[in-house]
Order: C-alpha cells, then structure tokens, then sequence
C-alpha cells in the first residue's frame, strides 16, 4: 500500500485547453491492461524535456533527444509500457523511429513531430507491429479529460497511477496545469523521474520552456530516491500549449512568471513524492534535510548518501532507532574537510546527535516513538555554512525484494 497517498480523482484532473489523451491495450504490458498512451497537442504548442544521463540510454530517449533538437515543432507523444526498448542496439532505434513514423502518418505530420516513450523490461525486443497495430484505436479514444487512464496506462510496477493539477490566474484568466507520472522503483533519477509528463495551456516561449524544465527537475524529480537506481528511460516533459488568454511569457522576471513558476513546483514536488509513497514494498515515507553545508551540492551529496543506506533504510522499516548508521552515512558521504564535532541530527523534534556525539538528554524510547510512523524528516547540520536541500526517500522492506525477485515472471 502506498504511504499516505491518496488515489487520484478524475473530477480533481483538470483538463489543459490544446492537449487530448487516448489510451489502449497492445498486449505488450503482461497483465493485458491498457499498456499505450497518445497525447497529442494543438498547433502552436512548445515542448521541452530531460532525460535520464544514464549512458545506456533506451532507444526512445536517443529519438526524443534528437526530435527535440530538430526545432521542429512536437505535434504528440507515444508511451508504450512492458517493455523499454533498451539495451536493443539499432534494432531498438528504428522501431523508435517506426513508431514516430506510423503515429506521424496517422496524424499527417512528420515523424520527427513525435515524441516516442518506452517503460518496462530492458534488453528485450520491442514487439513494435502491436505497438503500431495499437496507434489508431488509442487517437480514436483521445478526450481532454483522459487524464486518469493516461495516468494508469503509464504504469509499470506502480500500486496506483499519480496524477495533480493546479489552477493558478494571472491577469485575471484561469491557467490550467495538470501532470502525470509513473515510478515506483529503478528510481535515482539524475535529471527527473522514470516518466513524467505535465501540460499547461499557458503561453511559454520556447527557450524559457527548456530552461524551466531543467530548474523544476533540480527542484522535484532530482530530489528522491527509492533504491539508488538510475533508470535507461528517465524522462520529464513540459507542454505549454499556448491557449490561454495571456500575453506570452518569455523571460524568467515579472509576476506572471513568478506566478507560473511557484505553481509549476508545487505540482511537480507532488508528482515527485507520489513516486516516494508509492515505492516498490515502502512503508514509510521520509524527508532528509541536510542543512547549514557550504553550498547547495554537498547538501545534497550527503542527504542522497544517507537515503541511499541499505542500513539506514531497513532501520527505518523495522522502526529501529539505529540512527548510528545516519551518523556513519553521513562520515562517508565524502566531504572531506568535514568537522563532526559540528554535525547535529534530529529525528522530526527528537535532537539525537549534537557536536558529532549523542545528545545528552537523548532517549532511545523518543527516537523509537518517531521511526514508528509513517512519515518521518531527518535533519542534519553540518555546521559549515549556509545552503540547504532535501531528498525524499522511503523504506527498504521485504516486499522490495520480492517485486524485484519476480519483476519478469
């Protein structure tokens, strides 16, 4: 069961003016459900993303990143789960690029106007014929509303589709942004999540529309981790469609773009730590923050080290206030000029470290008392200066293992 998470509402996912979501069954995924979405997007509309920086990248991130750079304008995405066309050498590209080719011919656009997307099993061959069999009947189905079954088609080990929307105004018209994703292991994302998509129908220049996929990115997928993993087919996609009423943003200054940008974070934060709640076997859902380091990167270094500890993460689902092995993640995250005589750590309102020792009045009951919920934040100082940043992680429990164990059969 995911941790604290709600399921999604399709009466809460709100449509986005210029985007339109049909979903089918291509009997790629093997548990027969609907296993292909299309997205398509009104002229006009940008596009920009990141993909994953893992050098065995799949074959369709490889397409994406060149259709990307063509300049050419993105008419509609493809995903296909169960399989991640990764790991399949020149053979894996032209079924990408088959794929772009077929959706493109249905749509009468060019193929490099399609944006191909795979998740699942890497290292086999993408059954491409059911695939492109699966195209006509997924436009048939498109709606502007489809936002929850576009959520459960991405799907792969996933307990429950991850879905959010926000509604924002800016000079008095309604702006729309509504995101999916999917994630539940294989997560270390050094760019963003497995798959996350997210949609607004406000005018957003091109070049802002990049820039600001990165910054949220660092901001939200970059800041968790289930397992350590960096996935072949990490991705992370904004669509700004352009429709609402609104004079076009184009720089990173003024109220509007304040406005936009708050809300753009906010969402993609959520969308972010429902991959956490929803990690592969977790029980409990945890925020490190590492706080008082010399800049923002060794805060981070030292938060991804201890969310990183199998040690750590399996005390957490035992409830075992074994918080040495934090003070022991933190001692080999490599900063090395650090003074652990100035380290402090807390459980949520428990002060368990301070100068690098046990806290005097520490009780071994208090820290019991937090590792027992569900939700729990881990602070460190490494009293060395000023920056701060937060990591979300979850629990290693049994059923991680046994979902990885049986993920093929």
């Amino acid at each position: 069961m995911p941790v604290n998470l709600p399921f999604p509402q399709a009466t809460q996912l709100r449509p986005v003016p210029g985007v339109q979501l049909g979903t089918t069954a291509a009997g790629i995924h093997k548990s027969g459900r609907n296993d292909v979405l299309v997205m398509t997007f009104d002229q006009g509309s940008h596009v920009a993303g990141v993909f994953t920086q893992n050098r065995f990248c799949a074959a369709p991130v490889t397409v994406c990143r060149a259709h990307l750079a063509s300049d050419q304008p993105i008419r509609a995405l493809v995903v296909n789960t169960g399989n991640a066309n990764a790991g399949t050498g020149a053979t894996g590209l032209t079924h990408a690029q088959q794929t772009c080719e077929a959706l493109g011919h249905l749509l009468n656009v060019p193929a490099h106007n399609i944006l191909p997307f795979s998740t699942g099993v890497i290292l086999e061959p993408l059954p491409v014929t059911r695939l492109i069999d699966a195209l006509p009947q997924a436009l048939a189905n498109r709606a502007h509303d489809h936002w929850l079954p576009a959520a459960q088609a991405i799907m792969t080990t996933d307990t429950q589709p991850k879905a959010a929307s926000r509604t924002i105004h800016i000079d008095g018209q309604p702006i729309t942004l509504t995101g999916i994703c999917k994630g539940a292991g294989m997560i270390r994302p050094n760019m963003a999540t497995m798959l996350g998509f997210i949609a607004t129908d406000a005018p957003i220049a091109q070049a802002l529309l990049q820039e600001l996929v990165k910054q949220v990115a660092d901001q939200s997928f970059n800041c968790i981790s289930i397992d350590g993993d960096t996935s072949t087919n990490d991705a992370f996609v904004l669509i700004a469609t352009g429709v609402a009423s609104i004079s076009e943003i184009t720089t990173a200054t003024g109220e509007a773009y304040i406005c936009f940008y708050n809300a753009l974070v906010s969402l993609a934060q959520e969308l972010a730590q429902m991959i956490v709640r929803d990690g592969e076997g977790a029980t409990k859902f945890i925020r490190i923050l590492v706080e008082a380091g010399k800049d923002i990167s060794e805060c981070r270094q030292v938060a991804y080290t201890i969310a990183h500890s199998p040690l750590v993460k399996t005390a957490f689902f035992a409830s075992d206030p074994n918080l040495g092995r934090i003070l022991a993640a933190i001692g080999y995250a490599g900063i090395h000029d650090l003074a652990i005589d100035q380290v402090n750590l807390w459980l949520d309102d428990v002060w368990v470290a301070q100068q690098g020792g046990r806290h005097p009045h520490y009780q071994e009951s208090d820290g019991q008392r937090v590792m027992q919920q569900s939700e729990i934040t881990v602070r460190v100082s490494l009293g060395r200066g000023t920056a701060s940043a937060s990591v979300w992680t979850c629990d290693f429990s049994h059923d991680y293992v046994s979902i990885n164990a049986s993920y093929r059969s």
